[in-house]
């Protein structure tokens, strides 16, 4: 089946029918470009990232059907699938609206910026600045999330440790000035 890059309207209605589908209570934590046409600084996304915790029961066959329904491309990934996982994510992660007993939320924006700086597309590098632009992440909470992670990096082997610091310092700098 082709599937098409989604825009809000579908991301909403994808989350209508997970919500309204599921059988029992849970969470759906919208990631990456997801987040990013909810919030408005893009139009589309070619995959709706969310994660589920806890996982609604019936989740998944929800899923399956609303995204053949709305011919977009879904995917179960969380910024804590490619950094570790920061502390308190979960407080930082903004509600967004609850449809039938699932509750949504957008992921943390913090770690968000950190996994898109990690793996540092052109794309990911503009989301991270829209961010920061909006004020859902500052470079001195940024640079210090970092900090506290930065032991637990040794868990991703995908991960070369000092060129994600140069990374995070770089972007946190232009923050700084103003030019990111």
């Amino acid at each position: 089946m082709t599937r098409t890059p989604a825009n809000a309207r579908q991301v909403r209605a994808l989350m209508r029918r997970l919500g309204d589908e599921s059988t029992g209570p849970g969470r759906a934590y919208m990631v990456g470009g997801s987040t990013a046409v909810l919030m408005g600084w893009r139009q589309a996304t070619v995959d709706v990232d969310l994660k589920l915790d806890p996982e609604p029961p019936g989740a998944f066959d929800a899923i399956a059907r609303a995204k053949d329904a709305l011919k977009i491309n879904v995917e179960v990934a969380a910024p804590d699938d490619f950094v570790p996982a920061l502390p308190r994510w979960r407080d930082r992660s903004p509600f967004i609206v609850r449809h039938g007993s699932v509750d949504f939320f957008h992921y943390d924006f913090y770690a968000q910026a950190l996994a898109k700086i990690e793996r540092a597309h052109a794309q990911d590098i503009a989301d991270v600045t829209a961010m920061h632009q909006r004020g859902l992440v500052r470079p001195s909470e940024l640079s210090a999330l970092f900090d506290r992670i930065e032991a637990d990096l040794v868990r991703y082997p995908a991960i070369d440790p000092p060129a994600f610091r140069e990374k995070v310092s770089r972007i946190v700098a232009a923050m700084r000035e103003g030019t990111g």
